[in-house]
């Protein structure tokens, strides 16, 4: 397949190749670096060493990281656990929520678009007999919170919804569930991987009892993450799934990533401290960039809800055109395809599916995922290099010609070969 030659001048202050996938993982920030770099060298102790004043210094920049992440989800330093990443954060908190909470009930509530660090969970908790269900999603990719009422019953421990989705940026109404579930008596837990640092969390507003969040997502280190778990009103106990010398209050056993936690704690102060601002700057680049794809081409369809959305995703299915040839044609912009990123198989995206689109919906879309270090300049050019592709590429599309024409292709009776 050959890529397509674009018309589009690449600008004076835009240097290629251009990162719009900041869902996937985020640039460091030069500050959570600087921050980082004396616990690599002379600031080495472990945070476990009580005995002299490397470990003491290692141990002060845990606790100082505890108290910033905690300062940014409303909790306290106390219900703060260091894991190595948001995918064992959700295996620590529905595994460790399961296994402790099994003589009440075995019944786990989740959604269909979740991550698969949650979605494999649940299906290995299946295998060891406990029942789980998956809510379905409407259009817009929310879940129906009758249907979350009708589905916790006397056996339910664990409802676990993400806070926003990686792939379409849907923002779930978490206070609401949390709500429901406090008042039957059930746990809640959400993977706030992609909403924490973007949109405001409050742990006790929001009736969360378990959140995971990550460091790699927002502009922190990779293979650092933290699971805050509740202490009072419900004191939630979870069974630790690592076991070893007991750290982290018992629930998460090995030696701290003492740089990495320091990375973490000062991505989570610099989100706090300048949310607001970044949300009004990424929203305001997502909306120009959807203003001029919407302007310029037809059959085109923004997947997921506008209203209820992260301030710098834009998921868009561009109907007619095939979306590895989309991706190839705009190789210089790092984005991610509606095609299954977790295999190496062209399978649609399970999340967009479950939307309701149709296999040719799901495989033309692409995730733009802005970030704190893009600028408009950079989204001119997107936007301008797309709508070149997209309209090169409909050229050689039979299909786009036919509906052109008038022609309703669902009525159409293809052939066998």
């Amino acid at each position: 397949m050959s890529t397509v030659a674009s018309q589009v001048e690449v600008p004076a202050d835009v240097s290629l190749p251009i990162y719009m996938d900041n869902h996937a993982t985020t640039p460091l920030d030069p500050r959570v670096l600087a921050a980082m770099m004396p616990y690599f060298t002379e600031k080495f102790g472990n945070a476990a060493s009580r005995n002299h004043s490397f470990g003491w210094e290692a141990e002060q920049a845990v606790e100082t990281a505890r108290e910033q992440i905690a300062r940014l989800i409303g909790a306290t330093a106390k219900e703060i656990i260091f894991t190595s990443g948001a995918t064992e954060s959700n295996n620590l908190a529905i595994k460790g929520i399961a296994e402790m909470y099994r003589e009440r009930g075995n019944h786990i509530i989740t959604q269909v678009t979740e991550h698969k660090a949650i979605l494999d969970t649940c299906k290995r908790l299946e295998k060891q007999g406990y029942r789980i269900t998956y809510l379905p999603v409407k259009a817009d990719g929310l879940i129906d919170l009758d249907d979350l009422a009708r589905a916790i019953d006397e056996k339910t421990i664990l409802v676990s919804i993400m806070a926003a989705n990686n792939e379409i940026g849907v923002l779930q109404p978490i206070a609401e569930i949390g709500r429901l579930c406090h008042e039957r008596g059930v746990l809640f837990h959400t993977d706030a991987v992609q909403a924490v640092g973007k949109v405001p969390i409050d742990v006790i507003a929001d009736n969360i009892d378990v959140l995971s969040l990550s460091g790699h997502k927002i502009y922190g280190p990779k293979g650092v993450g933290a699971l805050y778990v509740r202490r009072r009103n419900p004191r939630v106990q979870i069974a630790a799934q690592i076991d070893g010398g007991g750290h982290e209050r018992g629930m998460r056993s090995g030696t701290l990533n003492v740089p990495g936690i320091v990375g973490l704690g000062k991505a989570c102060e610099i989100a706090r401290e300048e949310m607001a601002s970044e949300a009004a700057f990424l929203t305001g680049l997502r909306d120009r960039l959807k203003e001029k794809l919407e302007a310029n081409l037809d059959y085109i369809h923004v997947n997921g809800s506008m209203d209820h959305r992260l301030p710098g995703n834009l998921n868009v299915s561009f109907v007619y055109v095939e979306g590895e040839s989309l991706l190839m044609g705009i190789n210089d912009i790092a984005v991610s395809s509606g095609s299954a990123c977790t295999s190496a198989t062209l399978e649609p995206s399970y999340v967009l599916k479950a939307l309701g689109l149709g296999d040719d919906v799901a495989h033309s879309s692409i995730r733009f995922g802005m970030g704190r270090f893009n600028t408009q300049a950079e989204v001119d050019y997107v936007a301008d290099k797309v709508i070149d592709v997209v309209k090169h590429l409909r050229k050689l599309s039979p299909l786009y010609e036919m509906v052109l024409d008038g022609i309703d292709l669902s009525k159409i009776q293809w052939a066998a070969h």
